[in-house]
């Protein structure tokens, strides 16, 4: 039996752009986005250098990344890269983008994508005042991985305590506890925009949602808010920086 050949560049790049079509329908994509699992095989450079090809095409307006850390930022804005945002996990509980990542993003002309940020539904009204959710009781992937990192990050005591100054706050401006956690990480510096997340047909809240942009968190909110995240753990030490959680 003969070795079979492999595809040159240009049954490559055909099958990009055949892809491309189907998965666009149109002649350019607004924003791609790139995940890799496995740092220890560099083939991501490899892979990111023939997106950034499609690019110069004018196939791809914008590359982006999702759950990559601030050294692998690093890694591919030297191998010359443009990359325009990186998705990540962001909110009041997981703070790590402020340790390293935010700063880079900064240095670089690159922004943030969050998400997590309302961890399921748990940053919410519904779990305010709430007994510890045993969990046959978190009945979604995601409600589960949040109460972990709930878990890690100080407990539910302490999350308990969060929600009730959240609410204080959310009282004052007539908005709920979501729209400021929300409010918060949009106010951070390299984010560009949070992504919340809906179950269709079981929780939608767009009005909700909409009143994030109605108003503006002041010092004496962040000066309650502040105490009550210090008394948490260091995620970065606890866990690895941003997407670490994956690998």
């Amino acid at each position: 039996m003969g070795a079979a050949s492999r595809p040159n560049d240009e049954t490559r790049r055909r099958g990009r752009d055949r892809h491309l079509a189907v998965a666009n329908g149109r002649q350019c994509l607004d924003l791609l986005q790139f995940h890799w699992w496995d740092y220890g095989d560099r083939s991501y450079l490899d892979a990111l250098g023939h997106l950034a090809d499609l690019q110069r095409e004018g196939k791809i307006r914008h590359l982006a990344l999702t759950n990559f850390d601030t050294e692998r930022l690093g890694v591919i804005a030297d191998h010359g890269v443009p990359i325009v945002s990186n998705q990540v996990q962001y909110s009041l509980i997981d703070r790590r983008p402020d340790i390293r990542m935010a700063l880079f993003c900064r240095d670089h002309a690159m922004t943030l994508l969050a998400y997590g940020t309302l961890l399921g539904g748990l940053l919410s009204e519904k779990y305010l005042g709430r007994p510890e959710p045993r969990r046959p009781e978190l009945d979604t992937a995601s409600l589960q991985k949040y109460k972990n990192m709930i878990d890690a990050w100080g407990g539910w005591t302490l999350f308990q305590e969060l929600l009730g100054t959240l609410k204080q706050i959310a009282d004052k401006h007539r908005v709920s506890i979501a729209n400021v956690g929300v409010r918060y990480i949009l106010d951070r510096p390299a984010v560009a925009g949070v992504i919340v997340g809906a179950r269709l047909g079981t929780a939608g809240h767009v009005i909700d949602n909409a009143r994030v942009f109605g108003f503006a968190l002041d010092a004496g909110d962040l000066a309650v808010i502040e105490p009550v995240l210090a008394k948490s753990h260091d995620l970065m030490s606890r866990i690895g920086d941003c997407g670490d959680e994956y690998r």
